[in-house]
């Protein structure tokens, strides 16, 4: 069966029953399936934090959300109290190359149908929020502009795949402009909300984020605008958790949802810690690999949550390693270690797998001091992950967390000290747009990096497999998202609005007459 097909054909359990394993009764729902539930922020010392991250990925997929699915399933399965917690899917790749992202087989997350087509409406409630301090701030420049802009860097913008709306001309007479749209998982509205403490804190992050600069440089900000008040209304639903449940009952937390090689990769900081305030042991993934989503949950959202994960998660599978080598295995083991964290691979086991490549992978395993385990959760659900669940319950443990870099170092040695030590790169260069930049933000200076380049590499260069060495990366511009708390460093030709496939997903999906959705795999 397919990956719907198999969703669709299992029986759910009521939102409510799925809300007493985690001790919850208030609950706010949508449907007989799924729930907003309120934030909890004080966090069990007691509580173990899981995170899941990977190799360098290829078309493929590792199948990272599978395997989180799958480890909680199986933690449930050896009787501990568990919640997983992951991003919510956005529309732009559903209905581009991915048609899903709700795990797969028998290891998802439900209803996968649901979850993947507007959900809860959070995305669209950013998007507005978004969208409406774009209209404000146009309306005010065309009402006289009191506050005399005289250079806009705040664009529009949309939760789907649209390469022609990456430079756009907006306008009317002589208030015309050219502008752009980003994909809404590339909104600084979407990293605040996932960064912030709840909706007070929102309301602050969103009230710095920058607009553009007046005629004598001075930045200003959304709060200069006073509209903060109507974006708080837009999102006092949004920022709330949303409770679901896998196919075999385990309660799941899915919130907010940046992309990793854009934004910072991880679900809300909001969900995390209520998780975390509810269950012994918590699982959340960071996208992409560990040169991405994780060393950006390390550097900036451990700092911001004031949280650490207990032990890490590595998904590798044979066909990629073919293709990257184990070398690249190799590496982003050492990036983890170089956290301090405890590592556990996680082999995702496909029926050609040979012995001879699993041996290899466990070999090299043993020599870097990291647990291995193999792991077929697609096909039998928490039954296949049985073993590797327990492999990261005893890796669990206290560490001092050291992190790439400090808060106090200039942000040239930030990004260098992340090219090095994470990419393994030889050497950083800076465009002159990028140098100008770093002159313009120097009072942020102290605050994190958050590094965006192609998913496909350790390196910026997507065409460079394995584990390059000797390369240099380019960083091509950098911003300040003051709202959510960092520095973006763009590197290479990475870009924030994707665009759609030759052939994209949105052209098998369907309804049938009975109302079933088919085509989202």
């Amino acid at each position: 069966m397919t990956d719907i097909e198999i969703a669709q054909s299992a029986k759910l359990q009521p939102i409510e029953k799925i809300a007493e394993k985690l001790g919850l009764s208030d609950l706010e729902f949508y449907g007989k399936y799924k729930a907003k539930i309120p934030a909890v922020a004080n966090v069990s010392k007691s509580a173990s934090l899981i995170l899941v991250t990977a190799i360098t990925p290829t078309k493929f997929g590792e199948g990272k959300t599978t395997t989180s699915i799958g480890l909680a399933d199986a933690i449930s399965k050896l009787g501990k109290k568990i919640c997983l917690c992951l991003r919510e899917p956005s529309m732009g790749p559903v209905f581009g190359l991915k048609g899903g992202a709700c795990g797969g087989g028998y290891a998802q997350v439900v209803p996968m149908d649901e979850i993947n087509l507007h959900f809860t409406g959070d995305f669209h409630a950013l998007t507005s929020a978004h969208n409406l301090t774009a209209a404000c701030l146009d309306n005010h420049l065309f009402q006289g502009n009191a506050l005399n802009f005289r250079e806009v860097i705040f664009n529009r913008c949309l939760d789907m795949n649209d390469r022609a709306l990456r430079r756009v001309v907006i306008g009317l007479g002589s208030f015309v402009r050219e502008s752009s749209f980003d994909i809404t998982v590339a909104s600084e509205f979407m990293a605040a909300l996932c960064l912030a403490d709840n909706l007070a804190d929102l309301k602050q992050r969103l009230g710095k984020i920058i607009l553009g600069y007046d005629t004598s440089g001075k930045r200003l900000t959304i709060a200069d605008l006073n509209i903060v008040g109507s974006l708080a209304v837009l999102l006092k639903d949004a920022v709330k958790p949303n409770l679901v449940q896998t196919l075999e009952g385990t309660p799941t937390l899915i919130h907010g949802g940046p992309f990793a090689n854009i934004a910072h990769g991880a679900n809300s900081l909001i969900a995390t810690k209520t998780a975390l305030s509810l269950a012994d042991y918590v699982v959340t993934e960071a996208g992409f690999g560990s040169d991405l989503g994780a060393e950006k949950f390390f550097n900036i959202v451990c700092r911001a949550g004031k949280i650490q994960p207990s032990a890490v998660v590595i998904v590798a599978t044979c066909r990629a390693l073919k293709v990257n080598g184990l070398e690249n295995l190799q590496k982003h083991i050492e990036n983890i270690q170089s956290f301090g964290a405890p590592v556990v691979v996680a082999l995702n086991h496909f029926p050609d797998d040979s012995e001879q490549d699993i041996s290899a992978i466990k070999n090299l395993c043993e020599k870097m001091s990291a647990n291995f385990a193999l792991s077929d959760v697609f096909g039998k659900g928490g039954e296949g992950g049985l073993d590797l669940a327990q492999k990261v319950i005893d890796a669990c443990k206290d560490y001092k967390l050291r992190y790439t870099y400090e808060l106090n170092q200039p942000v040239k040695s930030k990004i260098e000290a992340i090219a090095k030590k994470i990419y393994g790169a030889a050497e950083v260069n800076y465009t002159p747009k990028a140098e100008k930049q770093l002159a313009r933000f120097a009072d942020f200076a102290n605050l994190p990096v958050c590094m965006a380049k192609t998913p496909l590499s350790l390196s910026d260069n997507p065409a460079l497999s394995g584990r390059p060495k000797d390369f240099a990366v380019t960083v091509r511009d950098l911003k300040v998202s003051a709202g959510a708390g960092f520095i973006v460093a763009l590197l290479g030709d990475i870009l924030t609005m994707p665009g759609l496939p030759k052939v994209p997903v949105a052209e098998k999906i369907d309804i049938d007459d009975d109302g079933k959705i088919v085509g989202l795999f």
